[in-house]
């Protein structure tokens, strides 16, 4: 594109720094300080964790770099995960990862940088240097060869302003997020297993105590299989339907679209049909919450390796027994019956897990706790979508005024457009 008048390009490495040499993080004062490494970096957001260890809380041994308050750390290794922070205090960081001054802050902005280099402006020249290496991460060279669109300070200052405002905003709003999953999740845990009920439905103040959990006295307490029965038709025909993977936080999705690519074997004969309203659980691996709903079509198709069933609608509300057996308490009795199944890989089929108990208030009432429980949902899907529009706007924003396409006001007066 056409430089605006007013900017100037520059290469990386022509107005930045790059650390060099490294300390032993077993000396002082390098072992007193708090230690950065890659995974302390949400990705493409610049944010680094709020609980961070000294190098000697962490027993490091090899070698590390050193920055100070004014440094940007970058990850070098997987640049494809955009990883990089203004910590804004004085520690060390994993080798593999870059501590950067610029080298003329009257001339360079390090929010401005900072911003820039989480942009695509950076990140996608980044990524693709480190395509050509072959191997995941970028080095020094490569770096410094990046072109750096630079506008005088007072703009650089304004547009870090600009878009730090939208990180703020972002924070807050994940901030918010986790706030109401807490609280659902509280909320959750006390409406499944009776501490929280709606007085409609109270028909006596008995307590019954069970061994991982207690429940009002007006409950029952069934097992799986009298109000479910297994379902394992085979896709026989072969016919051409959607296949279904289960995800411990998503539940049951459609595996092409979200791994990317196919997973599953071609013949597709020995799949079991999963229709709408069936339950799905990894048969090996439920103890990590792999259990899932079918509500994405009318039929589907799921590996052999899952136990697929239905519950009785007259009995069960499909909501309620899919929140209460998400729950961690669940993930931990389906835990402790694998592990005491006689089966050594570790599985829990129908023949045992349907012999689990369940706490059954009224159809009413299941019905009742599972919409209360979707209210808190909806609401937390809102906030996300505002994360989300939030995001996107950042993005469109870097993209027009990295580049001076907008200008910004600086001093009541516009910089003058070519």
């Amino acid at each position: 594109g056409v430089m605006v008048q007013g900017w100037k390009t520059k290469k990386f490495g022509d107005v930045t720094r790059i650390a060099n040499g490294q300390v032993n993080p077993t000396e002082r004062p390098y072992c007193d300080l708090i230690h950065v490494a890659p995974d302390n970096i949400s990705l493409h957001t610049g944010r680094l964790d709020k609980n961070l260890k000294t190098a000697s809380d962490l027993g490091l041994t090899s070698g590390k770099y050193e920055f100070d308050e004014k440094a940007i750390v970058y990850s070098k290794i997987r640049p494809n995960l955009n990883k990089l922070c203004i910590p804004r205090f004085k520690g060390t960081c994993s080798a593999d990862m870059y501590p950067i001054w610029v080298k003329d802050s009257h001339e360079l902005d390090i929010e401005y940088l900072f911003q820039y280099m989480l942009s695509d402006h950076f990140y996608k020249p980044a990524v693709a240097a480190s395509m050509r290496t072959g191997l995941p991460k970028i080095n020094r060279e490569d770096l410094n060869l990046i072109n750096i669109h630079i506008p005088s300070l007072p703009e650089q200052q304004k547009i870090a302003a600009i878009l730090k405002t939208w990180d703020e905003a972002i924070e807050k709003t994940e901030w918010l997020i986790e706030t109401k999953k807490k609280y659902r999740d509280g909320m959750a845990y006390r409406l499944l297993f009776g501490g929280a009920r709606h007085p409609k439905f109270i028909k006596g103040s008995g307590i019954q105590k069970h061994r991982w959990f207690s429940l009002p006295q007006d409950w029952k307490f069934v097992r799986i299989g009298s109000v479910a029965d297994e379902y394992s038709q085979k896709n026989r025909g072969g016919g051409d339907l959607p296949v279904l993977s289960c995800t411990k936080h998503r539940g049951l999705v459609n595996s092409l679209e979200y791994f990317g690519k196919q997973i599953f074997s071609i013949d597709t004969s020995t799949y079991k049909i999963a229709r709408r309203g069936h339950f799905a659980y990894a048969t090996n691996h439920i103890e990590e919450g792999s259990i899932g709903y079918q509500d994405l079509y009318d039929q589907a198709l799921i590996s052999p390796m899952y136990t697929v069933f239905d519950a009785d609608d007259k009995k069960v509300h499909d909501g309620y027994l899919y929140k209460l057996l998400k729950t961690e308490t669940y993930r931990h009795i389906f835990e402790s019956n694998t592990s005491a199944s006689v089966d050594r890989r570790g599985s829990l089929r129908w023949k045992d897990f349907s012999k689990i108990f369940i706490p059954l208030p009224s159809r009413a009432e299941q019905e009742y706790i599972s919409n209360v429980i979707d209210e808190f949902q909806n609401e937390i899907n809102q906030f996300e979508q505002h994360k989300s529009v939030l995001t996107r706007q950042k993005r469109g924003l870097m993209q027009k005024l990295l580049t001076g396409e907008w200008q910004v006001k600086v001093d009541g007066k516009a910089m003058e457009a070519a």
